[in-house]
């Protein structure tokens, strides 16, 4: 009776161990896809100028190509940084410049995804911006630092150009969210 007892729950665990993985291979599946849709978009746009939806049911569009060559890192960022658009990939933070535009282009991203490379940012990097028209613009890292996440004076504008990456910290938290936020500033090399 014991045996068959432990035999029913090895299977219910097994069972359910095996829902896990298909759910976490649904999930990174899914993720891909999104990927080469955005990736896909973010073409067509840049042929044709304007912006075009990943998908037809889409509520976001491609707005940026950021790059870090030292990470091997090539992001389509996206219009918005709900949390519905930062599932698929950072997204360009409204009350900031348009990539393409002078001022403080603020873009957010999960830091356990498309933005966990930023732990590893150091001053003196360079990042750089490709706009829906090709434009590219090069941003070298002047600064990273912890604030809170009701501190909205990093999206300001200054008396530069600048790219703002603004991610959750700290990067290895169990619990997503939380009040603290990384930072990297970056400022527009001279052309």
């Amino acid at each position: 009776m014991k045996r068959r007892a432990l035999q029913i729950a090895a299977a219910l665990l097994i069972f359910w161990g095996m829902g896990q993985m298909a759910q976490g291979a649904y999930i990174h599946s899914k993720a891909s896809l999104a990927q080469m849709l955005i990736r896909r978009a973010w073409m067509k746009a840049s042929k044709k100028g304007g912006s075009e939806k990943p998908w037809p049911w889409a509520d976001t569009t491609p707005v940026a190509r950021l790059i870090s060559a030292p990470h091997h890192v090539d992001l389509v960022v996206l219009a918005g940084s709900s949390g519905r658009t930062l599932a698929f990939g950072p997204g360009h933070i409204t009350s900031t410049a348009l990539p393409g535009d002078h001022g403080n282009i603020a873009i957010g991203g999960h830091r356990d995804t498309h933005f966990h490379f930023l732990r590893d940012v150091e001053v003196g990097e360079r990042f750089t911006v490709e706009s829906p028209g090709g434009e590219r613009t090069e941003y070298q890292v002047t600064s990273t630092a912890i604030v809170d996440r009701n501190d909205n004076t990093i999206l300001r504008d200054r008396d530069d150009d600048r790219l703002t990456l603004i991610t959750c910290y700290p990067f290895d938290a169990i619990q997503p969210g939380g009040p603290l936020r990384y930072v990297v500033t970056a400022v527009a090399s001279p052309s």
